[in-house]
Order: C-alpha cells, then sequence, then structure tokens
C-alpha cells in the first residue's frame, strides 16, 4: 500500500551493489527516497526494534520526515543525537549511546539507522559493531561526503588524541539510502567537502569522472538532482568494486586513501576543529600529486590539473602556521603505517594511483614546508 502510495512521486532510484557475497547489499540513490525509508526497511527488517542515531542539525531538519515513514511501516523508533563534529568521534560517545540503547532495552534483533554525516555513520556504524556484539544497521547519509564514501564499506570506528580512526571495526550495513534532496540543506563549505572526496575517485580510478565534475563546477547549479545521483551513483561504483576485491584493506583497498594520510595527520595536528574531513584530503592530494612529481611518477601537467581542478572547488582553510616536522610526525599514528614508515597514495596519471612505502623523510619534508610556504 505504502509502495503504490509514493510510486508516482517519484522516479526509481539509482541502485549500486556491493557485491560480499552474503553479506551483499544495495545502495539507492535517488530524490524524495527518506520519505521511502519505511517502506525499504520494513522488507528488509521486518518488526524489529530501532533507533536513530543522528546530531541535531539533521534531526531537526528531517527527523520529522523519517520517523514519519518508519511509524507508517509499524515501527516505533526511539533516537540518540550526538554532537555535530569530528570531536565528537570518541569512545565517550560510543559509552554514552551504548547505555542509552541498554536503557531502552534493545537487544540482539534490534537495528540502528545511521542518520547523518560521516561522523555519525562511523560512530553509529562502530556502535552497531559492538553493541549485543553486534547488529544489524542500515545507513541514511545526509551529506555529500558520506554518500560518496563513509557510508559505503563497513569501515567504523572512533577517534583518538593520537589520531584519527584508530579504534574500529569492519562491519558492513546491511542498506544505504541516499536522498539527493537532503543535499539541499548543506552548507556550501559541507558540499565542497564533498566535492574533494569525489575527485579522489577521479584521481585514482576514472579519468571520465574528473573531467565530469570538471564540467559540474562550471554550471551553475551544483545541486541539480540528476549531476548529482550521476555523480554519487559512480563514486559508489568505483568503492563498491574496490571493496568487494579488498574488503579489510589488506592491500588494494588502500588506494581509497589518496590524499588522506597527510589529511588525517592534518586534522589530528589541529584537533579536529578547522578542517571538514574533505578538505583536510584535498591538501593532501594536492601534496601526493607533488610528490609523485618529485618520485618521477607522475608528469608535472597532470599534477598541475588535479591541483587545478581541486582548488577550483573553493578555497582551502591556511595552513601557513604548520610545521612539516610535526606534520610528519602526526602521520606516523596513520594506520597505514608499516614498521613505521607510511604507505603513500601516489597518482600517476589521472585515474591511476600506485602504493609506496621507501620515500626518504626528507623528501617529503622538504614537500611539506615548500607547500606550507606557499611554493
Amino acid at each position: 500500500m505504502r509502495s503504490s502510495a509514493n510510486a508516482h512521486l517519484h522516479s526509481p532510484p539509482m541502485t549500486v551493489t556491493v557485491p560480499l557475497g552474503e553479506r551483499q547489499y544495495e545502495i539507492l540513490i535517488g530524490a524524495g527516497v527518506l520519505s521511502e525509508a519505511g517502506m525499504r526497511l520494513g522488507s528488509l527488517l521486518g518488526d524489529r526494534a530501532l533507533a536513530i542515531i543522528s546530531n541535531p542539525t539533521v534531526f531537526d531538519l528531517y527527523g520529522r520526515t523519517l520517523r514519519r515513514s518508519l511509524v507508517r511501516a509499524g515501527f516505533r523508533p526511539i533516537h540518540y543525537l550526538m554532537g555535530d563534529g569530528e570531536r565528537y568521534k570518541t569512545l565517550r560517545t560510543v559509552e554514552a549511546i551504548h547505555r542509552h540503547l541498554a536503557a531502552h532495552r534493545l537487544d540482539r534483533s534490534s537495528a540502528i539507522i545511521a542518520f547523518g554525516g560521516g561522523v555519525v555513520g562511523d560512530v553509529a556504524g562502530f556502535v552497531a559493531a559492538t553493541f549485543m556484539r553486534g547488529i544489524a544497521y542500515v545507513q541514511l547519509p545526509t551529506t555529500l561526503l558520506a554518500a560518496i564514501d563513509s557510508s559505503i564499506g563497513g569501515k567504523t570506528g572512533v577517534n583518538l588524541p593520537e589520531g584519527k580512526n584508530l579504534v574500529g571495526a569492519f562491519y558492513q550495513p546491511r542498506l544505504v539510502i541516499t536522498d539527493v534532496r537532503l543535499l539541499r540543506s548543506l552548507p556550501t563549505r559541507e558540499l565542497k567537502a564533498g566535492l574533494y572526496e569525489a575527485i579522489k575517485y577521479g584521481v585514482i580510478a576514472d579519468a571520465e569522472l574528473f573531467d565530469f565534475i570538471r564540467l559540474m563546477l562550471r554550471t551553475d547549479d551544483l545541486l541539480d538532482e540528476s549531476n548529482l545521483t550521476t555523480l554519487i551513483a559512480r563514486c559508489c561504483r568505483i568503492k563498491a568494486a574496490v571493496v568487494a576485491a579488498d574488503e579489510r584493506e589488506s592491500g588494494y583497498r588502500q588506494i581509497l586513501n589518496y590524499g588522506h594520510t597527510f589529511g588525517h595527520a592534518l586534522e589530528a595536528l589541529t584537533h579536529y576543529r578547522r578542517f571538514k574531513h574533505g578538505e583536510a584530503v584535498a591538501h593532501g592530494m594536492i601534496i601526493a600529486a607533488r610528490l609523485a612529481v618529485e618520485l618521477g611518477l607522475m608528469d608535472r601537467e597532470a599534477a598541475e590539473s588535479v591541483e587545478s581542478l581541486v582548488r577550483s572547488v573553493g578555497r582551502l582553510p591556511p595552513i601557513a602556521d604548520l610545521d612539516a616536522r610535526a606534520w610528519l610526525s602526526a602521520m606516523q599514528y596513520d594506520k597505514k603505517v608499516r614498521r613505521k614508515k607510511p604507505t603513500y597514495i601516489l597518482p600517476t596519471t589521472i585515474g591511476a594511483v600506485k602504493m609506496v612505502t621507501d620515500i626518504p623523510t626528507r623528501l617529503v619534508t622538504r614537500t611539506l614546508a615548500r607547500y606550507i610556504q606557499g611554493r
């Protein structure tokens, strides 16, 4: 009944499959699909108790729509609103949510809805992975960055003062639902943070996507629903293929960390307060491209194309007050460090990257120092 009532309102969403055998799941991308969430979760989860984990900003905007859809499907969800921002991605937040779920008598048959951006998704996913030793969860991303990246692939976790995402688990969602209309309420800075991450996908695997983003940035409406749906679907297809090939990041999946070795350290160095995640990654992508040129892996023209596209998105937060050695030191806490050597994901051309470990510290420090100095 609910399906036929909504069928005439929206065209069918685009579907991307994450092929993981028995744990395979779908990513649904379309305009207006939030109002169909209850119907879709009803067929997937049955009559489980549900807990929505969100933040006040998202819940004030869209919580009523989500709850109405869930209630129509027979659910009676509870909710927990966590702090908004990377600094709330902590074990303290996880404990608070665990206790909230326990107080409401949720059990192993229950499920969690992660309703928000990357921080909410990472925390909610980790809660799902650890509460009662693991319960089902669904991702409903509300930012562009979460839609194209963090909601997919099962990486969950929280930060420590020493570094980002040092505590976590690989735990796949049962479904991802992305309503592109929700992105219209994003602050411009948040939208641009997602576009930086989209550029990453173009650099590592898809030169045509790289050019598509360049064309998108020339339009008057970055929030065009058709373009956004296409952009998100193309990024999701790349990530789905990479995750299927290397779910637990034992090798190939590390290509998704292009820009992140430098970016994560930059976030930690500034106490997760100066940069949006995508902005830190943007700085990291430029540095990685410059380092690739220094090593003879990428020609200068291609590296300049990467830097030009990144900078065309918008002005990045400043880094002139930072110290190259401190930045390099922060990189030692990266999860990809092996025997005290970071793994660098460096581009070789637009559409391909290479994993490199043995790079002289002096060269990395010099590249960072020149970047900080604006050279």
